[in-house]
């Protein structure tokens, strides 16, 4: 299980995500995929009955970082594609080394696409996910405006690669960041996002209310 099980939520999503790699990955008998229908039709009522839980808007401060093993969690950590306590996430570290995020990121089985590559889209995704982290350490909040990924390699399933990017120009409304994902020192794939800066009222506003309007 999880490093992360001394949380409840951390460990669940752990768990979680462990079962459907593992689906994934193996031909399991009917016997045992029975045992997994059954527990999850178990739980589901109790899970579905407690309040519904919502998005807490986090501080863009200088330097902020999702620490995955702080008891007091971060309040992205439930985001999509690379939130520990998400359980359709992918396996991802994230830290600050000078004017870079690095993430060290592993792709379970059922990120695959092509026998033993992860499925270009998440590839993506995690790009995505990954230069947000610049929002942090410029301060300010946005949302990616554009991305564009050029894939040079596979990016394999279930091995360990290094995602780094770091922020190439500022304006007053944008960010344009460059980043790269690597095996060792082979480069696997890399990316230019445009991120448009906005007011954290605006960052903070439930999507409906925006569409409404």
């Amino acid at each position: 299980m999880s490093e992360a099980v001394d949380d409840p939520r951390l460990g669940a999503a752990a768990g979680v995500r462990q079962l459907a790699h593992a689906i994934s990955a193996h031909e399991a008998d009917d016997a045992t995929l029975y045992r997994i229908s059954e527990f999850i039709s178990d739980v589901m009522p109790a899970l579905e009955g407690t309040p519904r839980r919502e998005r807490i808007v986090p501080t863009f401060g200088e330097g902020a970082s999702i620490d995955t093993k702080a008891k007091g969690r971060h309040p992205m950590d439930d985001r999509a594609v690379a939130g520990p306590a998400n359980a359709t996430s992918v396996d991802f570290q994230a830290r600050r080394e000078g004017d870079e995020v690095v993430a060290d990121a592993c792709f379970g089985a059922a990120f695959e696409g092509a026998p033993g590559r992860v499925h270009g889209g998440m590839v993506a995704a995690v790009f995505d996910d990954l230069v947000g982290f610049i929002l942090g350490m410029v301060g300010q909040p946005g949302f990616t405006g554009r991305i564009t990924v050029v894939y040079k390699a596979p990016v394999p399933t279930e091995r360990p690669v290094e995602f780094r990017a770091r922020l190439r120009e500022r304006t007053e409304r944008t960010l344009i960041v460059d980043a790269e994902v690597r095996l060792a020192e082979k480069i696997l794939a890399t990316c230019e996002a445009t991120m448009v800066l906005v007011d954290g009222e605006r960052w903070a506003r439930h999507a409906r209310e925006l569409l409404d309007d």
